[in-house]
């Protein structure tokens, strides 16, 4: 039998961000975008930066997440990312100037991991500032 929802949990280091039934999810895995509906088969998925977005009731709201891993089951989705947040919260300006000091980290950088974590903050500001603002 087919489930009539969605029990979806996103939940960063800080704390759960949303715990509810939605009809619909889509997510930015690392392969490109996907969606989830009831009944999906059961999968693992790394997740990239970007928007990751649920429906309920008709209703469509929008989150900006960071790097993560989603559990997906026929009757629940469960989504953990370093951030997750609504992208109205987001100051495009201040995330320019993150982006800008990541650009400086990258070319500073004096080993791969020093370059790496620029490359993620990088990766991260850039996500942000194309979401801020957007409607949820």
């Amino acid at each position: 039998m087919i489930p009539k929802a969605l029990a979806l949990e996103i939940v960063t280091p800080d704390k759960p961000i949303v715990h509810e039934d939605v009809d619909e999810v889509q997510l930015p895995g690392c392969d490109g975008a996907f969606g989830v509906l009831p009944g999906h088969t059961p999968l693992l998925a790394l997740l990239d930066p970007g928007e990751l977005w649920y429906r309920r009731d008709g209703a469509k709201t929008s989150l900006v997440i960071d790097f993560g891993l989603a559990e997906v089951l026929p009757d629940r989705v469960t989504v953990l990312v370093g951030l997750a947040e609504k992208p109205e919260t987001i100051v495009a300006a201040k995330e320019a100037e993150v982006q800008a000091s990541a650009e400086r980290d990258m070319k500073q950088a004096k080993t791969l991991d020093e370059a790496e974590r620029a490359r993620v903050a990088l990766v991260t500001a850039q996500m942000r500032q194309r979401l801020a603002g957007k409607k949820t």
